[in-house]
């Protein structure tokens, strides 16, 4: 039983852990983004 919690408790430290890895890398790919939308529009101009 000790086993199944240990795991249990784990497995949720993992699943929070990615979840801010996630959330990380979106704001990332989002200023990426921004960045070259910027570049675009100052070419246009």
């Amino acid at each position: 039983m000790k086993k199944i919690i240990t795991l249990t408790l784990v497995a949720a430290a993992l699943a929070v852990s990615a979840c801010n890895t996630v959330a990380g890398v979106g704001r990332d790919v989002s200023a990426a983004g921004d960045a070259v939308t910027g570049a675009s529009n100052e070419a246009r101009r």
